[in-house]
């Protein structure tokens, strides 16, 4: 097999593949967010994914397992506490937590928040735990009336700052939620939200796209600090440099939504002719997970399958992609959080004729310890599965990418 040059990671936030042994413990026994879409709509229309073998993973209705999948497959498990997007990022990077990041699901103390007061100049609405969608149902209104930001958060490690752009233009927004991290950092909070919102009258409130995430930093090196150092080029797409803090990135592209997000990968593909190109599409996640809209997570899969035709043929010999997600948000359990679950696993390359089984991953970080190897650099975290892709049987790299189909 020859060596790959460049690897194309894309993180389908939110997409787990069933809840893990100790998901009990988070409230998430009845979590299979993949398998629970599927079930919902009445079965899935997937027929690029199901090359891949998405179905050999789990049970999803309308995505049988293949005979002979076009790409290797398996799902991992995390050995980070916890169920966060930043926690999930850093492992797949090659960083595990061993102890979670502090959660407050009723609400922050009157010590955080008198910090807040001070910073802000004025007393929050809300302080509660509550969805997205709830609280600008709740607060909206007299959020436009008071011109007081809300302050909420959930059973994950953030506190998010609401605000209606004509009341707090993002930009103010933004300087607002950086100066409220840096009070929050000796209390363990993982990071802070600004989510601009618009609309009004008849509770009727849209978030939208100019959310940003303003975590900590990561708190030892990753593989992207790793790759950057060594002089390969890395690009973050979606919220990947929000996830980092920037670091480790020689470039970052935020995107509006999933479609933006493809179209911003498929340029890069042609200005970046190795290292690693890391994209996240959040929507599953953030449009359909939270809002407990299993329809909308489907058509989302939907979406995202009819792109990979046109990104396969786009793949060049030497590159290798990685498709896998962070978490569950299982959009059909009760609650709107994300579910502590496995997440789904495919490397496809033209190099491969046929797919191989990656079993069980014990880690995230066994993308981290795979990059590692493929770059030749010294990562200690995971258990590189690259010798496992070399059991994939080598073709003329043209085979593969004609079977897919627009």
């Amino acid at each position: 097999m020859n060596g790959f040059r460049r690897v194309i990671l894309i993180v389908l936030d939110g997409v787990g593949v069933g809840a893990l042994p100790d998901a009990c413990q988070y409230g998430d026994g009845d979590t299979a967010t993949l398998s629970h879409v599927a079930e919902a709509v009445g079965g899935l229309t997937l027929p690029n994914l199901q090359r891949l073998g998405l179905g050999n993973i789990c049970p999803i209705e309308g995505v049988p397992a293949q005979n002979n999948p076009l790409a290797a497959w398996g799902k991992m498990a995390p050995l980070s506490a916890g169920k966060d997007s930043v926690s999930g990022h850093w492992e797949i990077a090659g960083l595990v937590r061993a102890h979670p990041f502090t959660c407050f699901p009723t609400g922050f103390p009157p010590e955080i928040i008198q910090k807040f007061v001070t910073l802000a100049g004025v007393e929050p609405l809300g302080n509660i735990a509550a969805s997205g969608t709830d609280i600008l149902r709740q607060f909206g209104e007299e959020h436009l009336a008071s011109r007081r930001p809300i302050v909420y958060t959930s059973s994950d490690s953030v506190f998010q700052i609401a605000a209606h752009e004509d009341v707090i233009a993002p930009a103010q927004l933004y300087q607002l939620c950086e100066k409220t991290l840096d009070i929050l950092r000796p209390y363990g909070l993982c990071r802070v939200i600004a989510r601009p919102f618009v609309g009004g009258g008849s509770g009727r409130f849209t978030r939208t796209s100019r959310r940003h995430d303003f975590p900590v930093e990561p708190t030892s090196e990753t593989i992207l600090d790793l790759l950057k150092v060594s002089g390969k080029p890395v690009c973050g797409i979606g919220k990947v440099g929000d996830l980092f803090a920037g670091r480790g990135l020689d470039r970052s592209f935020p995107t509006l939504n999933n479609s933006d997000g493809m179209t911003k990968l498929f340029e890069t593909l042609d200005l970046q002719r190795n290292g690693l190109i890391f994209a996240n599409l959040v929507d599953f996640d953030m449009l359909y997970g939270h809002r407990l809209d299993p329809s909308g997570f489907a058509a989302a899969l939907q979406e995202f399958d009819h792109h990979l035709p046109r990104l396969i043929r786009q793949l060049k010999a030497h590159d290798l992609l990685l498709i896998t997600a962070d978490h569950g948000c299982d959009p059909t359990t009760p609650g709107t959080d994300h579910s502590r679950e496995y997440v789904p696993l495919l490397a496809w390359s033209s190099q491969f004729a046929a797919g191989h089984d990656l079993g069980l991953r014990r880690s995230f970080a066994d993308i981290a310890a795979t990059l590692a190897e493929i770059f030749a650099l010294t990562q200690d975290c995971g258990t590189s599965f690259l010798g496992a892709l070399r059991g994939c049987i080598v073709c003329d790299c043209v085979t593969q990418a004609v079977c897919f189909g627009d």
